[in-house]
């Protein structure tokens, strides 16, 4: 039930920031579903491939703008691994909390 919450509210929020795409809300959406296997535990440990096979992601830069632009907007933290054991590191960030934090043009 947590990750159904986690992702209804990220999907609020992308409603109103034009700066998300389809790519975005797709690997969020990937993101969610890997928290969510693991115990909804923050943080999570995610792997390129498997996130990107989730996500229809077929390119690496689309897949690293996109992780690097969610973090650069608050939705999640996003703390990079270059080791292909240990995967990179992901918190999903808490909502509503977030939401307060993401600055909308108006």
């Amino acid at each position: 039930m947590e990750a159904i919450r986690q992702l209804w509210d990220f999907l609020e929020a992308a409603a109103e920031d034009p700066k998300l795409t389809p790519s975005h809300i797709s690997l969020y959406a990937a993101l969610v579903h890997t928290w969510q296997r693991n115990g909804s535990q923050n943080p999570v440990s995610v792997h390129r491939p498997a996130v990107m096979r989730l996500a229809k992601i077929a390119g690496r830069t689309t897949y690293q703008k996109c992780i690097q632009e969610l973090h650069h907007y608050g939705y999640i933290r996003y703390i990079p691994s270059f080791n292909h054991y240990i995967g990179c590191i992901v918190y999903l960030a808490g909502f509503p909390e977030c939401i307060a934090r993401i600055q909308l043009p108006k």
